[in-house]
């Protein structure tokens, strides 16, 4: 069991380790980084969509905005879209699952938002439907995927592919860039006490 878990915290480090190697990833979070700042300074707000542990995530990076961070601030306009049960239930059931996003984004969405979809394998029609209507309302797309981006490639703005193909492994890159983009978005909207 030792080596097992050894292994398991071994692959982890190598996936972020990988990240810590491609400048190219990086200088896409910086790009991301600024379109947030840039979004947020002109009264616009950042939605995140994804589904079971990439909804987690989503929920857990939309109250690092709208809560605070490293310190105390004024809050952020953020929220992760599938946090309404009654809404999330009825929509699946009147119309299907593939909707719950795409109808929020529809009624909530305004041009120079941010839309994050949040999917490990790119692929969640959910998650398109959600980028497919924020594109109509001129939204800024940012996808956050595994290695092969999936069907999100063609369709964000900016692209966070995480180098590996194993869930967890991704959930858990994408726990550390949204951190990443929410500390740098944070120090440059705010004077840190």
């Amino acid at each position: 069991m030792q080596n097992k878990i050894q292994s398991i915290i071994q692959e982890s480090i190598r996936v972020k380790q990988a990240l810590l190697q491609d400048d190219q990833l990086c200088q896409v979070v910086g790009h991301v980084v600024d379109a947030w700042v840039n979004a947020l300074k002109n009264g616009r707000k950042v939605l995140f969509c994804g589904n079971g542990g990439s909804a987690a995530d989503a929920q857990h990076l939309a109250a690092e905005l709208s809560g605070r961070f490293y310190f105390d601030r004024d809050p952020l306009p953020a929220e992760a879209l599938h946090v309404n049960t009654s809404y999330l239930t009825a929509v699946a059931n009147d119309y299907s699952y593939e909707e719950i996003y795409g109808r929020l984004v529809k009624g909530m969405g305004h041009e120079g938002d941010i839309l994050i979809a949040l999917s490990t394998s790119g692929n969640s029609p959910n998650i398109l439907r959600a980028v497919e209507e924020a594109r109509k309302k001129k939204m800024i797309i940012i996808g956050m995927t595994g290695a092969s981006g999936g069907k999100l490639n063609d369709q964000c703005d900016y692209m966070l592919k995480v180098p590996s193909s194993d869930t967890p492994r991704v959930q858990e890159s994408h726990i550390l860039l949204g951190h990443i983009l929410c500390e740098l978005t944070e120090a440059q909207l705010f004077a840190r006490p």
